[in-house]
């Protein structure tokens, strides 16, 4: 009889040393070979057979007996995918995407980088709006009260009766102290998670434009302005009401705006209040060499680090219970503060999250918890987005493993809907590289039956998967992975980006 429990994380019971760890006190995200270094006698995952899934009752006797491993079924074909990381993708042929993927990139920044500069610099300057109002104030000065004149909109402007010069002007000198940087969407709707965003900060006004860049096929592409090139203010967290400056853009930072403040934003963005980008790569050159003239709020920065500690130290407690049941708890978590919101605003109360809390046997103190709430309902309004609690709980994969979970969701969903059907994913998934196949031990078919229950688990519908959903399986598989490359191995052998 196999053991099968869905939803409820079972309780820590193995004295193990955790093994994963923060890359950077300063930078959210799972794991990196520098916190390996400093911790050498790390526990290492036992390589899975299928056989052992079959018939369990001895093992789930004897795991009882010693109170070591406390497993469920799919705990365990969860952790089958970690088999990847033992069988590195070749080099060769990784270097080889690698380059086409950099080429790739380079093309793209260029092509946004000369539409920012053709929008800002070839406006004529008798298109300007301002040369309306200039003529329409010396016209009025020389009208009289009672007479009757078309409005300026009506009339034609000739050349010579605009300014040569006008306040908005700006020159390519200007537009040349930037920094560039990537961004995407923090959102469940998959369609808006997938835009690729390009981003430019001009420090000679502290200014910032954000632009949509799409590709149709191989070479059509096209290049839309996403926000409107203005200077903008923090709208959440510790600097809330705070300009936007230099310090502000590094890899991992939010980005947030008011949907409000622009009409033009997709319907499904503009149902929120709130706009959130994180910047996923930046021009670190750039940046550096600009970074002379920019100041930072020091009080702003210490609280934000005192925020990221309380962080660190509830993830700490959790993180062996988290380290081979994270797909598990990580999508159970979501899926049960999914079904707590009625009103389907993101949003859930204190009582919400307490009680998830104690539903998955995930024990934090009450003054951990209390010192958590404080930071997150820092509006006072008493509700936090369930999306950030759960990451502020139980930590966040970095933007490099990220951005390869957006690229093997991106390559399933061809027709970018945001939704992927499981006959799509069942065609796509190759699992004759994963060493219990090569072994002979499993065959293809048992290896991505195990990984096809494992992630309709963690979906709402049984036969579709959306981005957020494929995006917390590898979250909570994110967990158990001290390296990076390992991860990324996980992502690339299957899916073949």
């Amino acid at each position: 009889m196999d053991l099968e429990v869905k939803g409820v994380a079972a309780s820590p019971v193995s004295q193990t040393q955790p093994c994963s760890g923060r890359k950077n006190p300063l930078q959210q995200g799972w794991t990196s070979k520098s916190w390996a270094m400093e911790n050498p006698c790390l526990p290492v995952v036992p390589r899975l057979d299928l056989g052992s899934l079959v018939d369990s009752d001895e093992e789930c006797i004897q795991d009882a007996e010693a109170i070591v491993d406390d497993l469920t079924t799919l705990d365990r074909k969860a952790l089958l995918q970690h088999g990847y990381a033992d069988n590195p993708y070749t080099a060769q042929r990784t270097t080889r995407k690698s380059d086409a993927e950099v080429v790739a990139a380079e093309k793209k920044k260029q092509t946004v980088a000369e539409q920012v500069m053709l929008d800002h610099l070839s406006r004529a300057v008798i298109s300007d709006p301002e040369q309306n109002l200039t003529t329409e104030k010396q016209e009025i000065a020389h009208i009289l009260p009672d007479s009757k004149m078309a409005p300026i909109r009506f009339r034609k402007r000739t050349l010579h009766e605009t300014k040569i010069r006008t306040q908005s002007t700006l020159t390519e000198n200007m537009l040349s102290h930037k920094v560039q940087f990537d961004g995407r969407i923090i959102s469940r709707n998959g369609h808006d998670a997938c835009r690729e965003l390009v981003g430019f900060f001009f420090t000679h006004d502290q200014s910032l434009t954000i632009y949509e860049y799409r590709q149709f096929g191989k070479n059509r592409t096209n290049v839309l302005p996403f926000i409107q090139k203005s200077i903008y203010c923090h709208q959440h967290g510790r600097r809330k009401g705070k300009q936007y400056q230099l310090g502000d853009f590094y890899i991992g930072a939010n980005l947030t705006f008011l949907s409000s403040e622009h009409p033009r934003l997709p319907e499904s963005i503009k149902e929120n209040t709130v706009l959130t980008l994180r910047i996923t790569n930046i021009d670190r050159g750039a940046s550096d060499s600009l970074k002379t003239d920019s100041v930072e709020h020091d009080d702003i920065n210490n609280q934000e680090a005192n925020d990221r500690l309380v962080f660190k130290a509830i993830q700490d407690v959790l993180k062996e219970q988290l380290r081979k049941r994270g797909v598990r708890i990580f999508t159970g978590l979501g899926k049960y503060l999914q079904q707590l919101d009625k009103k389907r605003n993101g949003l859930l109360e204190k009582a919400d999250f307490k009680q998830a809390l104690e539903v998955f046997h995930l024990e934090v103190s009450e003054n951990d918890f209390e010192s958590l709430w404080l930071i997150l309902n820092g509006n006072g309004d008493g509700k936090v987005d369930y999306g950030e609690f759960r990451h502020a709980v139980v930590g966040e994969m970095n933007e490099y493993r990220k951005s390869f979970v957006r690229k093997a969701f991106m390559k399933l969903d061809f027709n970018k809907t945001g939704t992927v059907s499981i006959t799509d994913i069942r065609k796509c998934y190759c699992a004759k590289k994963h060493p219990q196949v090569i072994s002979g031990h499993s065959t293809e078919e048992e290896i991505k039956s195990s990984f096809l229950e494992t992630l309709k688990d963690a979906c709402i519908k049984s036969d579709e998967v959306s981005y957020g959903e494929f995006e917390d399986y590898y979250e909570g598989l994110s967990i158990g992975i001290i390296d990076d490359e390992d991860f990324v191995n996980i992502l690339r052998t299957p899916w073949g980006i």
